[in-house]
């Protein structure tokens, strides 16, 4: 694939090369982002770049600590038997104001996630001939190795390598799943549903329902886990590591490493979200808003390229995903009024699902699409 450097003009012409070949090469030599940095490059291929008047507006912030800075809110779930109510109110404001949030004392072993990051790790670094069995983009393919869901639709490329397993509802036949990070992913995912069903039991008391309530709507029958592979970049100003977007499922439990890069965008501005031992980040997906008619955010988010790596990270999307299934998602009758009229009309997970994936990463939510 040919490479292009930095040092062209703000003018350059996207159009003169044939982007969609360029697209083809890459996907069709099933090797990923990481395969391009195994090959020694020292400059991005054009269909990573990030469009010349976006990088000239300079999104990217300073990640100096100051006196002001906005910090993640921290939930100690070690409290939630003696100071319940405390824990609760410490999750609704995170969820009304920020929409994220990071949770410690979770119940998940330090060695679990230590362990499961390594498995990420080691699937993302196995031989390039040994991924390339996994790799492909049909939809129904419950493990599938891949790079950017959106190769096709989206401005630019992502410097993004993912494994993606759906878990559930149905159980997931351990034998599908390679072999290096087989028997702590099954873990791993018995333990993050259980957090995942404490989280949403907190959460439904936090917008003063039963806390029941958001596990009968089905919200955490099903997840997927994302072991995502963040390779170092030769040019990290030039390209994103994950383009600014919120996530289309209920709620998303992540597991990061300490190299740092994702960045929430609140009160205007971009906040880094540290990296701290033993936490696990939590953030609203665009179906609970749906479901909360707006309550709780699902707020915008993305992560840096950098020139250090690779940053590994495992999210846990709490999504029935395409399991087929005939229940309507639409704003909570209990929480509507004449003052809180519904904003959002009602919608299966699988027509959600389908019209994020057929617009990808664009930096518009699309929560939009299905507003009255």
């Amino acid at each position: 694939m040919a490479a292009t450097g930095a040092g062209d003009s703000l003018t350059e012409n996207f159009m003169a090369y044939d982007r969609f070949q360029e697209l083809k090469a890459f996907d069709e030599s099933k090797a990923g982002v990481k395969g391009l940095v195994d090959d020694g490059i020292t400059k991005i291929p054009q269909i990573f770049r990030r469009p010349m008047e976006e990088i000239a507006y300079g999104d990217r912030i300073s990640t100096k600590l100051t006196q002001t800075q906005f910090i993640i809110p921290v939930v100690d779930l070690g409290d939630i038997e003696q100071k319940r109510d405390n824990v609760v109110a410490r999750v609704r404001q995170a969820a009304e104001e920020v929409g994220f949030f990071q949770v410690m004392n979770h119940g998940i072993p330090f060695k679990v996630l230590e362990e499961m990051l390594a498995a990420a790790r080691g699937f993302h670094e196995l031989p390039r001939e040994v991924k390339e069995g996994y790799y492909t983009r049909e939809l129904t393919r419950k493990v599938k190795f891949g790079s950017n869901f959106d190769l096709y639709q989206s401005k630019y490329a992502n410097w993004r390598d993912t494994l993606f397993c759906v878990m559930g509802p149905e159980p997931l036949d351990p034998n599908e799943l390679p072999f290096v990070c087989r028997d702590i992913t099954m873990a791993y995912s018995d333990q993050i549903h259980k957090l995942g069903t404490t989280l949403f039991e907190l959460l439904s008391e936090a917008l003063k329902l039963k806390s029941d309530h958001l596990l009968r709507l089905d919200c955490a029958k099903g997840h997927c886990l994302l072991s995502h592979y963040y390779p170092a970049c030769p040019e990290p100003e030039l390209t994103m590591g994950t383009t600014k977007h919120s996530d289309p499922d209920f709620l998303t439990i992540l597991l990061q490493d300490h190299i740092g890069g994702l960045q929430v965008f609140h009160q205007n501005r971009w906040i880094n979200v540290p990296s701290l031992p033993g936490a696990l980040v939590v953030n609203i997906g665009d179906l609970l808003q749906l479901l909360s008619n707006d309550k709780f955010k699902s707020v915008e988010h993305k992560v840096l390229a950098n020139q250090i790596g690779p940053r590994v990270s495992v999210a846990c999307f709490f999504t029935p995903h395409l399991y087929p299934t005939t229940r309507m998602y639409g704003p909570i009758q209990e929480l509507l009024s004449e003052e809180n009229p519904p904003v959002y009309q009602e919608t299966t997970v699988q027509d959600f699902i389908a019209y994020y994936d057929s617009k990808g990463l664009d930096e518009n939510s699309a929560l939009t699409h299905f507003k009255l």
